[in-house]
């Protein structure tokens, strides 16, 4: 099958073809470090980590990039508050980002760049864009000259004149600009604000220019994939496209834009107050249990947070877990397949059809319980080795890092898991003893008193294991 990506430009789906065979390259526009991240901000990790392995099971070599914009007027208003410095606001949350990605499960990128780290390359865009006619300098700022570009627009499907001016927070103010269409490239910069200088005054960058000049230093003149939330689609990824044509860069071949979190169907927001911390969700549920939950919908649809959704989601993935836990008491250890099944990867190749290729997955789960049942080891054997190439593909495999720690162990429901292990097998010992003694009484009454507790004791020709109950 040939790998199909959805392009927000071309409002369709169309054959993936790479700049350079057997290579991918992807700009993922990352984190504005003014606040800790919600789990709507590492949505969009979570579902290009699964493209990106995805993209190297197939056989690519991918060079994924992801900004940091660790300057803006929300980090400064942060600072302003707080009485520190913009990079100390910054820096604690970059950090903050970078751990819950990796407590998630996602690898790092490539590289991962931070706009205060590329002015030069904007300064440079900028001096190109003015010299041809599609920027000017005024009171210290620099626009893009919108109506200079005829194909703005294009990205998002609109005529210019349909638009209302550039948001009121995304530019300086008006009185110097052309157009009221026009925005910002660069921003002069105002009494106690960072500053850089330049030779139309010093200030800092706008929000576009930096993903632009990160994007041409990382991955040149024309590459793959672009991705980022579909909020950005417009204004920060159609003028990120106006600026990077007009200076003469080809930019992206393909965007792919994911869902929201929603909350009572609005979009997860710091700023509307129904935000929900990854780091406070990571203390009711484990942390792969939060990337099933974020990665298995499509990454185009919108997920809508609620309780009983990740109740749901750690139910489903402990049903895997259970499988492959009760195949290695059966089987011993195994390898991952060398492939996944062809079902698999035609729902994958189809836009990176993540529920397609779960229900695959469930499938073979299903066939194994069935071999299993019926003391097929050889089934068992096969069954377990696609799982676990399919839980690779997904960042899901509980024998895999991070997953392979106690938290991660299948059963466990809580960080306490070693103490409910050492509290549960003081119970398990005790029955085991009335057992031997004949005193099945005693041991049933142990039994009965850990599943009141939510433990599930179950026999096995290895002794006995158990699991919290769902």
């Amino acid at each position: 099958m040939t790998l199909r990506l959805y392009d927000t430009a071309a409002r369709a789906t169309r054959e993936f073809v790479p700049v350079t065979p057997g290579k991918v390259s992807i700009y993922l526009c990352g984190a504005t470090v003014q606040a800790p991240p919600h789990i709507g901000h590492i949505r969009s990790g979570v579902s290009f980590d699964i493209a990106r392995r995805w993209l190297e099971h197939r056989g690519y070599a991918v060079t994924f990039v992801r900004n940091v914009t660790d300057i803006d007027d929300k980090i400064i208003r942060k600072a302003a508050e707080q009485g520190v410095e913009t990079w100390r606001v910054a820096q604690a949350n970059e950090y903050a980002f970078q751990q819950a990605y990796r407590v998630l499960g996602c690898e790092d990128p490539s590289v991962e760049p931070r706009a205060t780290g590329h002015i030069p390359e904007m300064i440079a865009m900028m001096q190109a864009l003015i010299d041809n006619g599609h920027a000017y300098a005024a009171g210290g700022d620099v626009y893009f000259r919108v109506r200079s570009f005829p194909e703005y627009g294009a990205l998002a499907h609109f005529s210019v004149d349909d638009l209302e001016e550039q948001p009121v927070d995304d530019v300086a103010p008006t009185t110097h600009k052309e157009d009221p269409h026009d925005f910002t490239l660069w921003k002069a910069s105002k009494p106690g604000e960072p500053f850089w200088d330049t030779p139309w005054g010093p200030g800092r960058p706008g929000w576009h220019l930096e993903c632009s000049a990160m994007a041409h230093r990382y991955l040149g003149t024309n590459f793959d994939i672009h991705g980022g939330g579909v909020d950005l689609i417009f204004p920060h990824h159609e003028n990120e496209q106006a600026q990077s044509h007009a200076f003469g860069d080809k930019f992206t071949n393909y965007w792919m834009h994911n869902g929201w979190v929603t909350l009572k169907n609005e979009k997860m927001s710091k700023s509307l107050g129904n935000s929900v911390l990854v780091t406070e969700l990571a203390k009711q549920y484990r942390p792969v249990v939060l990337r099933y939950y974020l990665g298995t919908p499509h990454y185009r649809s919108m997920i809508e947070y609620t309780e009983d959704s990740l109740r749901e989601a750690d139910a489903a993935y402990s049903r895997i877990e259970g499988f492959v836990t009760r195949a290695l008491e059966t089987v011993g250890p195994t390898e991952s397949a060398a492939d996944v099944p062809a079902a698999f990867a035609e729902s994958m190749d189809d836009d990176f059809g993540v529920p397609g290729a779960v229900a695959v997955l469930y499938n073979t789960v299903r066939e194994g319980n069935t071999a299993l049942a019926g003391g097929d080891k050889e089934g068992v054997a096969s069954h377990l080795a696609s799982v676990l190439k399919m839980l690779d593909i997904l960042g899901l495999n509980p024998l895999a890092e991070p997953w392979s720690g106690a938290a991660g162990a299948a059963g466990s429901g809580t960080d306490l898991r070693p103490v409910v292990d050492t509290l549960v097998k003081v119970a398990l010992e005790q029955r085991q003893a009335a057992r031997e003694r004949k005193d099945y009484a005693a041991s049933d009454a142990i039994r009965d008193q850990l599943a009141r507790a939510g433990v599930n004791v179950e026999d096995t020709p290895s002794g006995p294991r158990w699991t919290v109950n769902q």
